[in-house]
This record gives C-alpha cells, structure tokens and sequence, in this order.
C-alpha cells in the first residue's frame, strides 16, 4: 500500500492502557492529529494479552473499508502482538494496512529502528500529510520478519540464548520500572551467568562453537532500547543478523561493551548474516532462549530461525537506514 494509498483510507490506533506511558492524554492527541489528515479513525483499546493481535488480524482481514494504517500504541509487546496479528491474517503477506508504531513503553526498540529520535508527533504528521515539508519526511518499507521454526512463531526484534534469556529470569526479582529495571536484572544476570557449551551455525556454516555468553539473531540493532547487540543490521536487506559472544569476553563487561557498540572485534565474538540461522547447546541440555522479551519453556538444546522477507510494512522515515 502506496502512503496516497493510506492517507485516503481509514485509521485504526490499537492502544495498550498497561504499557509504560500509554494513557488517554496520548491518545487523545493521536486522534485529534489523525482526523486532521484521515477520513476516519477508531480506537481500539486492548483488555489483555492476545487482544492487540485479535484486533489487528480482523483489521488486516477486511475486504473493504478497512483501515490503511494501525498505530500501535505501547511497548515493544504491544508492537508485537499486532505484527502477529498481521501475520495470521489470511491475505497475501504485505497486501494489508501499514503499521506505524507510537512510542508508548520502556524500551521502544521498534520506535527507535524505524523513526530513530524523531518525536512521534512530528513522525504522526510527516507520515500523514500530504503537504508536509518538514525536515523529516515518511515512506513505507517492507521490512523483514523472523521465524522461530520449532514453536512457528514470528520473532520482530530479536532472538538470544544465554545472557539476555536469563536476565528476564532476574527482571522478575527488581522493584524498578522501565529502562532501570531492565538495566540492573541485565547486570544482575552478567554477574551470575556461566557460559554455556554452544554451536552456532549460519546458513549451513559453523561460524561459534564453545563456550557461549551469548547468542543473539534478529532483527532490530537494538534490545531493551539501548544495546546494540546487532550494530550492524538492516531490517529490509533479507537477511538476518547474529552476534556471538564467547567466553573470551567477560559477561560482566556485555552491557557497557553493546551499550556503545564496542563488542565488536573483540575475541571470541562472531558477526554473521544469513537466512537461516541454528543456535544449539553441545551438551544436550536445553539452554535459556528468549525472542521479544518473551522467555520460551525450558525444553529445547536446539532452535532454528528462518529470515521472512519482506513480509511486514511498516510507516517509517524515509532515507534513512532502518536499524
């Protein structure tokens, strides 16, 4: 769907009333912007977990009349579950509406890959106005999704065994919010972990194989809105990225070292793009793994994750690399 495309049809803003910031005064002023510029706008605010996809599916399923962008209103979550639902939608990959996120979380990953530091009101206006002739200026991309073969679930940031898996175990245990929180379980996690005995190949090719930090494949360059684990990767090139890092590198030194990007180089830690990806633990045990912050049951030693191109469009700003 072209931006006119979009402009002429209606809105639909899925909103999470749980997320970090979401409330009725930044909904309100994401309606009030809308109907400057489109026909028709619907809130939809979700009850729990799973609504946000059921919203987005039944809006990508429309015949006609349906919505040519959803906001999605929250975290990186709440981003998620409408990806999902775009996804089991039953329409031709990329053929329903846009999605344009609106910064509503903690960490706000997906904002920050599509918009960077742009605030989302001037990123609201440049994607709908026909006449804006701003600095910044919209465009939608088709950018590429993820798959997690054993469980065939869609993965949107990133995938990791070892290191970020098990902080989300020690998020459990910290009375902070936000960025805080997710900053001192990481620490508290580096602090605790023991490397893992891991085997990572890419595309068929062993590129890791020993003992294990970390392995990370996605997806967006940031987690938890402020590590760049994969510094280096583009959301529409077709191809996933992985970063391992190996013993070599303490795990208490991992938040300061991808916090600046400054892992990189540094022995034992592998950089790799491919297609298909297969992170496996050596000893057969099952190993942490997570993707978008979700922790999966502890009952795999291996799992494979195949590049979806292509397949989700999103409203983003335009000329700039997406991250």
């Amino acid at each position: 769907m072209s931006l006119d495309e979009m402009r002429n049809s209606p809105g639909l803003i899925i909103a999470n009333p749980a997320a970090g910031t979401c409330g009725p005064e930044l909904v309100t002023e994401l309606v009030a912007r809308c109907r400057q510029f489109l026909p028709e706008v619907r809130v939809h605010w979700t009850t729990g977990r799973g609504d946000a996809t059921d919203a987005a599916r039944a809006a990508a399923e429309q015949s006609t009349g349906g919505p040519g962008i959803v906001f999605a209103v929250g975290g990186d979550g709440t981003v998620r579950e409408v990806v999902e639902g775009f996804t089991a939608a039953a329409r031709h990959p990329g053929r329903g509406p846009a999605l344009m996120v609106v910064p509503a979380g903690t960490g706000n990953s997906n904002y920050l890959a599509h918009w960077n530091d742009c605030a989302w009101p001037t990123a609201v206006t440049a994607a709908l106005s026909r006449l804006w002739n701003g600095p910044v200026t919209a465009e939608v991309r088709r950018l590429d999704l993820c798959r997690l073969v054993e469980t065939d679930e869609i993965v949107l940031l990133g995938a990791c065994s070892g290191l970020i898996a098990e902080a989300l175990t020690h998020a459990r245990d910290v009375p902070l919010t936000g960025r805080p929180r997710y900053r001192e379980a990481l620490a508290r996690a580096a602090e605790a972990n023991r490397p893992y005995p891991g085997r990572v190949e890419v595309d068929g090719v062993l590129v890791h194989e020993g003992p294990t930090v970390l392995a990370n494949v996605g997806g967006g360059r940031y987690r938890g809105g402020q590590y760049q684990v994969l510094p280096r990767s583009i959301l529409d090139d077709g191809l996933l990225d992985v970063c391992v890092i190996g013993a070599e590198t303490r795990a208490a030194d991992v938040p300061e070292l991808t916090r600046r990007a400054a892992h990189l180089g540094r022995p034992g830690v592998v950089y790799a793009t491919g297609r298909r990806i297969v992170l496996s633990r050596q000893d057969g045990e099952p190993f942490w793994f997570e993707h978008d912050g979700e922790l999966l049951p502890r009952e795999h030693a291996t799992v494979t994750l195949e590049v979806l191109p292509g397949r989700l469009p999103v409203v983003c700003h335009a000329g700039r690399t997406l991250g």
